[in-house]
């Protein structure tokens, strides 16, 4: 790791650029997953929390990029903040009526969540509560990234991948392995353990669309069922 940390120093400020960019760009991943929503004309096979999360992870780390001073970070998280709500309103467009009573619950919980985390940040003590907001933000992505495994079992036994947000994962992986190699450049262990976390999770996710095809499989039709037979 320190020879990797040693060819990648030189280029740390580059490395940096690449995956703020990266970052950037992830925010729009969503814009492939909406249309295909879109076209099936329903949203109620995807799950809601790759955008609600979009959500909590900006406005979080808009608060954290106000605590530091960061301004560069605010400004890409206002973006983030503004795309993943034109998502979700996108997402609730196409959820049938029953799922949409489902959302405004999972909205309600989540803004509850939001208020609280605000208002611990506003009145903790400003060294602590970097620390502990970032860890928070880093289990909170860790939660999205890996909470399509939860559904593994249905997946192998439908042997398919259909509602697993495929351009939202793959946008992931790149991201954490941008940050994983700014993470080695700078010998920031704890961010690159943190983000090889990210990167394995994603693996297992993006091994599943090498194994299995995101249509459901067809089953067999009574005919050809009795010629088996």
């Amino acid at each position: 790791m320190d020879a990797l940390s040693d060819l990648l120093a030189p280029y740390s400020e580059t490395i940096g650029k690449i995956a703020g960019t990266i970052t950037t760009l992830q925010f729009l991943s969503g814009v492939a997953l909406l249309n295909d929503i879109r076209k099936k004309g329903s949203s109620d096979v995807y799950p809601v929390g790759p955008f609600l999360g979009g959500i909590v992870l900006t406005v979080l780390s808009l608060k954290l990029g106000q605590l530091m001073g960061d301004q560069p970070m605010i400004n890409v998280n206002i973006i983030g903040f503004a795309i993943n709500t034109v998502f979700m309103v996108g997402f609730y467009y196409y959820a049938s009526s029953e799922n949409k009573s489902k959302i405004w619950i999972k909205i309600g919980y989540v803004s509850l969540f939001l208020m609280a985390c605000i208002a611990y940040a506003n009145f903790e003590d400003p060294k602590q509560i970097e620390f502990r907001l970032g860890m928070l933000i880093t289990s909170i992505l860790v939660w999205l990234v890996g909470s399509p495994l939860l559904n593994l079992p249905n997946i192998i036994k439908k042997k398919s991948t259909e509602g697993m947000p495929f351009p939202i994962i793959f946008a992931g992986q790149l991201v954490a392995t941008a940050w994983t190699l700014y993470a080695l450049s700078i010998r920031n262990h704890v961010m690159v353990y943190q983000n090889l976390f990210l990167w394995i999770l994603g693996s297992i996710q993006l091994a599943m669309f090498v194994l299995y095809p995101s249509t459901p499989a067809k089953k067999p039709n009574a005919k050809s069922a009795k010629k088996e037979k």
